[in-house]
């Protein structure tokens, strides 16, 4: 299997599995918690249909990829995701990322600017800001709800992502219809192969303050979000992001929920083909 070294911890490397297929203009898939590479399937297949080069890749502590107990914070996702464009020396490049993934593309470009990027795509996406705090009042939540998640984790996070995936679905509405029993299984063994580590580690990462970053994306942006949206809801992130950068294209799913790359996978590769099209 395919994978790129992006460090070391004690005798053993830290290594990233990544997949990289087609030709044409190269599109890197990053995704959230506590997903895979494999998440982006029905993306994947649409951008693979319309010629263009898809890279997906599994963070560190998820999926294939190793499980370090080091690293955990948007620098050094930042550092990986460098180290997956040079080495397969990626030019003229989209970044997309998704949910957790968003956070990648934003301090990705703030801190190695955009010399091999051609645009950037924030879907369901965690910027700018989610800590609620005296000078961030639209942020989603204070930090004890974030210690709650940790530890909720570190208590069972097998029973976590149960949970979890209910939101993250909007089951209660899309169960049989957008999404199958199934595939919520699927996504819930993804999420248990992952290493314990990352999972507790994880959520201290996503209130973040990207707030610095946004005004140094530079190349064209597309903002999309779902109305439905119970994990990042939209008037916490993506409507006060869309103020922040102006100049992105933005799009609001309707009624889609977080989970939307699945249970509206139609609609988001519509709106993203299109984007890339531009």
């Amino acid at each position: 299997m395919p994978f790129i070294t992006v460090g070391q911890e004690n005798s053993t490397s830290i290594d990233l599995y990544y997949e990289d297929h087609g030709a044409g203009q190269p599109v890197v898939l990053i995704h959230g918690f506590p997903l895979s590479g494999h998440s982006w399937e029905r993306q994947s297949a649409a951008l693979l249909d319309a010629g263009y080069r898809v890279i997906t890749y599994d963070r560190r502590g998820f999926g294939q990829s190793s499980q370090p107990t080091t690293g955990y914070d948007y620098d050094t996702f930042a550092a990986d995701l460098n180290t997956v464009l040079e080495t397969l020396d990626l030019q003229d490049a989209v970044l997309v990322g998704f949910s957790m993934g968003t956070g990648e593309v934003a301090r990705y470009v703030s801190s190695y600017g955009t010399a091999r990027i051609a645009k950037v795509a924030f879907l369901a996406s965690l910027e700018p800001f989610l800590l609620k705090t005296d000078d961030n009042p639209d942020g989603a939540a204070p930090k004890e709800f974030f210690d709650g998640i940790v530890a909720a984790v570190k208590a069972d996070r097998y029973a976590f992502y149960t949970g979890f995936f209910n939101d993250f679905y909007n089951l209660d509405e899309n169960l049989g219809t957008r999404i199958s029993e199934e595939a919520v299984r699927n996504s819930w063994n993804t999420a248990a192969s992952g290493g314990f580590f990352a999972a507790a580690a994880a959520p201290t990462t996503w209130y973040t303050d990207f707030r610095a970053d946004i005004p140094r994306i530079d190349v064209p942006a597309l903002i999309l979000h779902g109305t439905g949206d119970r994990t990042l809801p939209i008037e916490n992130t993506a409507r006060v992001f869309h103020k922040a950068l102006p100049s992105a294209e933005y799009v609001e799913v309707e009624g889609a929920p977080h989970g939307l790359l699945w249970t509206h996978a139609e609609e988001v590769n519509t709106a993203l083909l299109a984007f890339l099209a531009k």
